[in-house]
């Protein structure tokens, strides 16, 4: 079991509840209507709406009368909810000798990676088009397509990180930061960023345009158009700097 901390950044800090605000309005509104008191009906649904937009009826109790409107907070169901604020538990049926507390927090927050993955298949990295399939087999064909290739694309992306917008060397970060601790770029990103080169100086890539980059290579046939019996020959592309560090970093 691991336990983690939400809201981290925060440092605590709390902003006003915009939820007493409104209801502050709402009593304002009915001491207004004197002439044509508001009836208890149409308080109550203004009151209503109020509580369950902010999800704030179980910390509030409400008097609604014809004319008349008052609450107060439920202190004691407000300091039973402070004690878990920004808190939350992680249960694994894995034991301690496998899964570690603080791993297993760290592998729940990884979830945002099976995310991005669902979008890399649908998005611009991989573009899996729709495709209606009638016949389980077919079914089961396509999704194992797709895995596969996602799993060539997870380590093109590991191998190329150095030219990438990425963090080199992820795994063995966040084996160092705390598990709770708020995710910080490392200075080699931050440079990245601000210069948009590698440490070799060349122009840092996101995958996409890197793949565009080395699609530019290619293979030409050339005629020598004096010679007589037709001939061809195939040359390659000379690499650019950008492409021979890419196909270093595959070890092609």
């Amino acid at each position: 079991m691991g336990l983690g901390r939400k809201g981290a950044e925060q440092k605590g800090r709390r902003t006003p509840n915009p939820g007493e605000k409104d209801l502050r309005k709402l009593a304002a509104q009915v001491a207004r209507r004197t002439k044509k008191p508001l009836l208890k009906a149409e308080i109550a649904l203004k009151a209503g709406r109020i509580v369950d937009r902010h999800k704030m009826a179980k910390h509030f109790q409400l008097a609604i009368e014809d004319g008349a409107f008052s609450w107060e907070r439920k202190q004691a169901s407000i300091e039973r909810e402070l004690q878990l604020d920004g808190i939350y538990v992680v249960r694994t049926s894995e034991p301690k000798n496998r899964l570690s507390a603080e791993d297993a927090v760290r592998d729940y927050k990884r979830l945002a990676e099976v995310e991005q993955a669902f979008r890399s298949l649908k998005s611009a990295d991989l573009r899996v088009r729709p495709i209606r399939h009638r016949l389980a087999d077919r079914v089961r064909a396509h999704l194992l397509l797709c895995m596969l290739a996602y799993y060539v694309q997870w380590h093109l992306k590991r191998a190329w990180e150095p030219l990438l917008f990425e963090e080199e060397d992820m795994q063995t970060i966040r084996k160092q930061r705390a598990p709770v601790a708020s995710a910080e770029p490392s200075a080699e990103v931050q440079a990245k960023k601000v210069t948009h080169q590698t440490a070799k100086g060349l122009p840092v890539q996101s995958f996409t345009t890197l793949l565009r980059e080395l699609g530019k290579r290619c293979r030409n046939t050339c005629l020598i158009v004096s010679d007589p019996s037709g001939n061809t020959f195939d040359q390659v592309t000379d690499m650019s700097p950008l492409q021979a560090e890419a196909l270093r970093l595959l070890d092609l």
